[in-house]
């Protein structure tokens, strides 16, 4: 069995933002592949995949953003996914917008999600896909950049990197998350 994890922020009003991507990208996964977000537990709600007889479960915490650890933590002990069968989408503040970057590990580099759940995972040694989302201009605060909308200008290139990080997560149904990072970055 396997996790994919996207990370946001529950409701309307944060829906579209970049902070949001998480969910953005695991709602693209669901129309191409045909599954639903039909089942509620562990603080957040998931879909379940079947690929090639094997479960996949996709993720989206209902905790908000900065407390994300306390939804992925209890399913993954639950279904008894081990480490290396996570994957976790987010937004990242240092990457251009639209561009997307494979990682095994890492820091939280800033990012209350990842903080989260580096906190209640133990580890920091989780594969991610990073989704770049800029950073904003001088004097915006990165609270109102990261919880706001795209500019026109972004649009095409977010919609790109959404498309290349679902099919990241699907590559990773069949090859190794490395061999995955390596095609991909």
């Amino acid at each position: 069995m396997k996790l994919v994890v996207g990370l946001g922020n529950p409701g309307a009003k944060y829906a579209g933002t970049r902070h949001n991507i998480g969910f953005d990208i695991l709602d693209h996964s669901a129309q191409d592949l045909g599954f639903s977000f039909d089942q509620s537990k562990f603080k957040g709600v998931y879909g379940t995949y079947i690929h090639k007889g094997e479960k996949i479960l996709f993720l989206k915490p209902l905790t908000y953003m900065n407390l994300s650890g306390e939804s992925v933590a209890p399913l993954m002990k639950y279904f008894q996914i081990p480490l290396e069968d996570l994957v976790v989408v987010y937004d990242d503040l240092d990457l251009p917008a639209g561009k997307i970057r494979l990682r095994q590990k890492g820091s939280a580099g800033g990012h209350n999600g990842i903080k989260s759940l580096i906190s209640h995972l133990g580890t920091n040694e989780f594969n991610r896909i990073r989704v770049g989302i800029d950073r904003p201009q001088s004097g915006t605060q990165i609270v109102h950049y990261v919880l706001g909308g795209y500019r026109s200008e972004e649009k095409e290139a977010i919609q790109d990197s959404i498309i290349q990080s679902s099919k990241a997560i699907e590559a990773w149904f069949d090859k190794p998350f490395l061999e995955v990072m390596n095609a991909f970055n």
